[in-house]
């Protein structure tokens, strides 16, 4: 017969989550040792090499060979190519040894430096992304994405009536979550777009949009839904920054800027602050409205007739390479775009899915 499982002292899970959490910091406290240690390796291979092309002059010809003969001795270690080699010479050369124990970069993986060594000329910029890439666990990919659509240039550069709205802390950071513009190069468009299509396509992607908005941020839906005193009215994506603890409710337009714009979002804003906001746990609600085009004078005026916390970013696919951005409609087109699909909507109301408020199919649209 076999013998009952004896019983578990009541709080067994509680002290099994204690010793795994144990393990996992354990575990990760060793691979940043490691990873300082590879790197505090690398940096002194790469001064050596400084020196001595320095004062005496060697060559390429001379790593190609270091290389290989390092390859011969280590054939289990990977990392000394040629390429690497010269990768350690220029952090050598950039970055004091200090910096691999003190600074970000010394908590980043090699991958991630080569990066920073590859896409950027400028010191203070390579210190900029590495802060941001340790802070918030970038990938290699993300570091090279975020890099390319120049994010250091773009975070809180929207025109905003935050500072008159919100707390200056509390402004500060609201305007964090905003840059400008918005580069949408991942959607791929190859047809005309109007606000439905767009919208549609920043879902089919919606990972990678994410990672546009901003660090922190959690989808909650599109086109959500809600009424007052029977009247029926649709966000077209809301979302909630959990970094912050606030919603953020985000409006898209294919066409320029328009006062009326302003007034639609700080609507918006109050409903979702007044309805789904808990003020003794979330942080006020903000807008942000993409557009694509703006005059700043008329954004200012508009702004400055709303009390809700809002913004008005641009978005671009300027960093397209020109083959494709040959396919992508310009902002005048995507203007155009509206008109052609009201009118067709107007002609056609029983063939286009769109007439009654549903999404459209990415792959048809």
């Amino acid at each position: 017969m076999t013998e009952p499982a004896a019983a578990l002292p009541d709080d067994y899970l509680e002290f099994l989550d204690q010793l795994k959490n144990q393990v996992r910091h354990a575990r990760l406290r060793a691979t940043r040792v490691v990873n300082t240690e590879l790197l505090l390796l690398y940096w002194d291979l790469g001064r050596a090499i400084a020196e001595r092309q320095q004062t005496q002059g060697w060559g390429t010809k001379v790593i190609d060979r270091l290389a290989s003969d390092l390859r011969s001795a280590f054939p289990q270690m990977r990392g000394l190519s040629r390429s690497n080699l010269f990768y350690m010479r220029q952090m050598a050369l950039l970055w004091p040894r200090s910096a691999i124990v003190q600074q970000p970069v010394g908590r980043l993986p090699w991958g991630h430096i080569t990066v920073l060594l590859d896409k950027l000329d400028d010191q203070d910029e390579r210190d900029w992304y590495a802060t941001r890439a340790a802070e918030h666990g970038w990938s290699r990919h993300v570091l090279a994405h975020q890099i390319t659509g120049q994010l250091h240039r773009r975070i809180g550069a929207a025109p905003s009536n935050f500072p008159d709205h919100l707390p200056p802390q509390e402004s500060d950071l609201a305007q964090q979550l905003v840059r400008d513009p918005y580069v949408f190069d991942f959607l791929d468009l190859s047809e005309r777009a109007a606000e439905r299509e767009l919208e549609t396509a920043l879902m089919a992607r919606l990972e990678k949009f994410l990672l546009e908005l901003g660090h922190g941020f959690a989808f909650v839906g599109r086109q959500y839904h809600f009424s007052v005193d029977g009247d029926d009215f649709y966000i077209d994506l809301l979302f909630f920054n959990w970094t912050q603890s606030r919603f953020v409710v985000v409006e898209l337009k294919v066409g320029r800027f328009e006062p009326e714009y302003a007034g639609k979002l700080g609507f918006y804003v109050s409903w979702i602050d007044e309805n789904l906001r808990m003020p003794e746990r979330h942080a006020p609600t903000i807008g942000i409205l993409l557009c694509a085009g703006r005059n700043d004078n008329v954004v200012r005026y508009s702004l400055a007739g709303t009390t809700a916390p809002l913004a008005v970013a641009n978005y671009t696919y300027d960093t397209l390479p020109d083959p494709v951005r040959a396919l992508v409609p310009t902002d005048d087109e995507l203007a155009s775009a509206v008109d052609a699909t009201l009118l067709e909507l107007t002609l056609h109301p029983a063939e286009d899915g769109a007439a009654d408020g549903a999404p459209r199919d990415p792959d048809t649209a």
